[in-house]
């Protein structure tokens, strides 16, 4: 019986040259089927990785911007929302709406004669809380106060405004006496679960 190596040795030339060209061919083969298949398949499973983890980045940016746009709307609403409670507050805060008044009226220069808190008035939204107020002073210092009551940060209205005729002091001052009554509002408040 023949070697492969004896067999190998009494081919010709060319059958040794084919020999050799079927092997290379196997080898290639091999390779191809073994090494570069599996390469190509992980560089394929690799790509659609990388596109999903694209995809994720992303899907991320778009929630952290809406985040971010969310958090600066909640910022904005709770900055509108302090100012509402300054503007019409959740208690009636009665003492500090009636030395506004008073802090007012004297940095008009007008004397308070009288001041009378009235019940308090239930509305669907809101509560009115009346003070019936009677001043003195002179016309122009009445109408500062009345600028000056509409820069407070709280909601007042002036209603009911009457001014007397006007007096003339022996100093030689015209005084108006005025009754009005200033309202102030109140939120209902919230209810809590």
């Amino acid at each position: 019986m023949a070697s492969l190596e004896d067999t190998f040795v009494s081919l010709p030339g060319w059958g040794k040259g084919l020999a050799l060209v079927g092997v290379l061919v196997l080898l290639s083969i091999g390779y191809f089927v073994l090494v570069q298949g599996s390469i190509s398949t992980d560089l394929e499973a690799a790509k659609a990785q990388r596109e999903q983890l694209q995809e994720q980045i992303r899907d991320a940016e778009r929630r952290e911007k809406q985040y971010l746009e969310l958090t600066q709307e909640l910022a904005n609403r709770e900055a509108a929302d302090r100012q509402n409670r300054r503007i019409l507050p959740e208690d009636a805060e009665i003492a500090a709406f009636l030395q506004d008044l008073n802090r007012v009226a004297e940095l008009s220069g007008l004397t308070i004669r009288l001041v009378e808190p009235r019940p308090e008035q239930r509305q669907e939204l809101y509560s009115k809380i009346p003070v019936v107020l009677a001043l003195s002073g002179r016309f122009h210092q009445v109408t500062k106060f009345f600028y000056n009551v509409s820069k407070l940060d709280r909601a007042i209205s002036m209603e009911n405004i009457r001014m007397t005729q006007p007096k003339l002091l022996p100093s030689g001052e015209l005084v108006v006496s005025v009754d009005v009554r200033a309202t102030t509002y109140r939120r209902p408040r919230a209810k809590r679960n």
